[in-house]
């Protein structure tokens, strides 16, 4: 979920791709929020996140999936190019930032970066004890505990040194995840009685519902090839059982899709 002074956008992925690629976008910010914190609970919060990230990767191969994103992407804008309505100073620019994010992925070890929890004993040990509850207290770990007494700049030294293997990653699935998102327009729709129904008339990727930020309203998204439902619920207090909303309530909508993708 992302949101802006105006709207909050709900989003759905339609394949597994997607949601691993949200989940993902999720952790890089998630980590990028925790380095800004110079506590050693912020420093324990993004090293937690770091190797949650790594968890995440290591059922993928995430860098050849990308790069074969990112060339399928280049290829149809440079079809695009041939279209005398196309934007072309707009059209080198994204070009322009697929191939840098190409070269970032090329340029990688060839290891797969989750091989670093192996390699790296001192993250291993952690992440083993993080699957348990309370399981990092400093009796626990008394390395990881003498490592976050360190002075700030040597332990955010560490794990600048960690994530700046992730960077092309973080870089590409950023990108990629912007081409979908801006693959089509919102349009207006409205929810009778709460719900809304759409039956999508070419492939969809990731439904996005973005809903006014005064209502106090989310959807519960029910997506297939040939049918989108849309059922809005009335958040109100949440220590009671939510309600479906009633009335007319309007919203923005997009079935965002990529070229290349059934």
């Amino acid at each position: 979920m992302q949101q802006a002074a105006e709207w909050i956008a709900f989003e759905h992925p339609l394949s597994e791709r997607i949601r691993f690629l949200l989940r993902l976008e999720f952790l890089f910010a998630e980590l990028r929020h925790h380095r800004a914190d110079a506590s050693v609970w912020g420093l324990r919060a993004g090293v937690h996140t770091f190797l949650d990230t790594l968890s995440v990767m290591g059922r993928t191969d995430m860098r050849t999936e990308l790069l074969k994103e990112l060339a399928d992407q280049l290829a149809a804008l440079g079809r695009l190019a041939r279209r005398p309505e196309v934007n072309a100073a707009r059209l080198a620019q994204v070009q322009g930032e697929i191939g840098s994010a190409i070269a970032g992925l090329q340029g990688m070890s060839s290891s797969h970066p989750a091989m670093m929890l192996r390699e790296n004993e001192f993250l291993f040990a952690v992440l083993n004890r993080s699957s348990i509850p309370g399981g990092i207290c400093g009796f626990d770990l008394p390395a990881y505990h003498r490592w976050l007494a360190r002075p700030h700049d040597e332990a955010e030294r560490d794990l600048e040194t960690w994530s700046t293997r992730l960077r092309p990653i973080e870089r590409a699935i950023g990108l990629y995840l912007q081409l979908l998102r801006e693959s089509s327009e919102p349009i207006e729709r409205v929810a009778e009685g709460g719900i809304y129904l759409h039956v999508p008339q070419a492939p969809c990727q990731l439904v996005r519902v973005l809903l006014p930020a005064e209502a106090d309203v989310y959807p519960e998204i029910s997506a297939g090839k040939h049918r989108i439902s849309i059922r809005l619920m009335r958040l109100g207090d949440v220590n009671t059982r939510n309600n479906q909303a009633g009335g007319s309530i309007g919203f923005q909508f997009q079935c965002c899709h990529l070229a290349g993708h059934a």
